[in-house]
């Protein structure tokens, strides 16, 4: 079957709220955190941030049919499209799916004038940085997270188009 990848509707934020369960609850705990709790003040305020970025239109889907199994977070910054979270289906990872959005993404990116892409990641993250190197990122620098939430190092990457 063929994937689509397009932005997100507001409609499908519940949808997008299973796979980024599923995606991020081993990330968050091998960071030593777990995921807010539904109904909690932190988790409100993270699905008002997702509904100000549907919105926006700064959100996509990697569709299989109609089921989302991948989606991406972005931010739209002065020279370039900040990637803010990258999640696929566990069943998916491994698959090539992250790779693809990945190549959207940059064309995307391109397709606006925008000279690069940038995250983050978690320096314990090998495997995430691996894949980020693969499609050209580059580390830029290493330093504690803004939010604080946690003590474990992130890598800042970028990756510049020519």
């Amino acid at each position: 079957m063929a994937l689509i990848f397009r932005k997100a509707m507001p409609s499908e934020r519940d949808e997008l709220g299973r796979v980024w369960r599923a995606a991020f609850t081993p990330y968050v705990r091998a960071l030593g955190r777990e995921l807010p709790a539904s109904g909690s003040a932190e988790f409100a305020a993270g699905l008002a941030q997702v509904d100000a970025e549907l919105a926006r239109g700064d959100v996509y889907v990697a569709l299989d049919t109609d089921r989302i199994v991948g989606f991406v977070r972005t931010e739209r910054q002065k020279d370039d499209l900040y990637i803010d979270q990258i999640g696929v289906e566990p069943a998916r990872q491994g698959s090539g799916l992250g790779s693809s959005m990945l190549e959207r993404l940059e064309e995307i990116a391109r397709a606006n004038g925008l000279k690069g892409l940038s995250l983050e990641t978690a320096e314990m993250a090998e495997g995430n940085i691996r894949l980020y190197r693969r499609h050209g990122f580059e580390i830029v620098g290493r330093g504690p997270p803004a939010h604080g939430l946690d003590p474990h190092i992130r890598v800042h990457m970028v990756k510049s188009f020519s």
